[in-house]
């Protein structure tokens, strides 16, 4: 591992939230460095299609929206490392210590953006199946389930969104809520309602079955109390994230009972100089609500570093 590298601000991940703070610690004039461990927008990026971002009437596709604030963020002189997962963080005084796999970090002010991990089922059958039948990523896996049957997961947004991109290609899409009162809303859902190859149990998946390849899913339905298996070729899971704060939690940054970061109204957390923004923070967990935090703790990391650290 080569000498320490000094940065003004680091950026721990490049979803809406890490890129939007990027773009204003840039353009305020701060020495950035972006690092990403996996895809740069994260979810966001595999996105079909944004309805609800402001500024785009007809929607934008998440790779596109990704694609456009990564330009921004270059054209502002931000060094943006991708492949580079962050494995410690140490809090000396004034001095951050940002130690990846390749390389070790000094800077003035943190802000952490890591997102969420996708949350799991937890059931039997789910590991077991992954990739042979079980997706997290509908945008990625769903055209091999052109023309067959599969369950999505989940009752929020992103459940309804999965199931309605699905629709166009399966034969039939059945929306397992996993809650016992719907929570999909809005016209994403009336869409859904008017699709006639889409229908709705009000259950919870119980097993993923299969043989090699998945065959099914048990579910107990919430009306009947009864258990029922539905024949299925794929189960997508849409439960939403949780958020990756071990790491953070070592340094002794503070996070709620669910490991989400506890920041003040500045994005700051517990400790001086480390701010927080996005869907780790457990806020709005929209894209437009990332990109709100983002630019605020960006704003916030600049008047820190401008105060000498105070």
């Amino acid at each position: 591992m080569s000498e320490s590298q000094n940065a003004d601000v680091v950026i721990i991940g490049a979803g809406p939230a890490g890129l939007s703070a990027a773009i204003y610690t840039g353009w305020l004039g701060l020495k950035t460095v972006l690092m990403e461990a996996g895809v740069a927008g994260g979810r966001a990026y595999l996105a079909p299609k944004l309805e609800n971002y402001p500024g785009f009437p007809e929607g934008i596709k998440g790779s596109e929206l990704i694609e456009r604030m990564m330009q921004q963020a270059e054209r502002f002189k931000v060094q943006f490392n991708a492949d580079e997962e962050v494995v410690g963080i140490e809090v000396q005084d004034k001095t951050k210590r940002i130690v990846s796999r390749k390389q070790t970090y000094e800077t003035k002010a943190l802000i952490i953006a890591t997102g969420t991990q996708h949350r799991k089922l937890r059931v039997a059958g789910e590991s077991e199946f992954l990739g042979r039948g079980v997706s997290y990523c509908a945008t990625c896996d769903g055209p091999f389930f052109r023309k067959r049957a599969v369950a999505v997961v989940g009752n929020s947004e992103e459940a309804a969104i999965d199931a309605l991109a699905l629709s166009d290609l399966a034969n039939k899409v059945t929306v397992v809520s996993q809650l016992e009162v719907l929570e999909m809303e809005g016209t994403v859902l009336e869409r859904l309602r008017g699709k006639a190859n889409v229908d709705f149990v009000m259950g919870k998946v119980l097993e993923v079955e299969g043989n090699q390849v998945v065959k099914a899913i048990k579910i107990q339905d919430f009306a009947t109390k009864q258990e029922v298996e539905r024949e299925v070729n794929g189960v997508f899971v849409a439960l939403g994230g949780v958020p990756l704060t071990a790491i953070v939690q070592k340094a002794g940054i503070v996070t709620d009972r669910t490991g989400c970061l506890t920041v003040d109204r500045n994005m700051q957390t517990n400790v001086a100089g480390v701010f927080a923004a996005g869907d780790c923070t457990c806020g709005g967990m929209q894209v437009a609500t990332a990109v709100g935090e983002g630019a605020l703790a960006g704003m916030r990391a600049s008047a820190y570093i401008r105060r000498g650290g105070k």
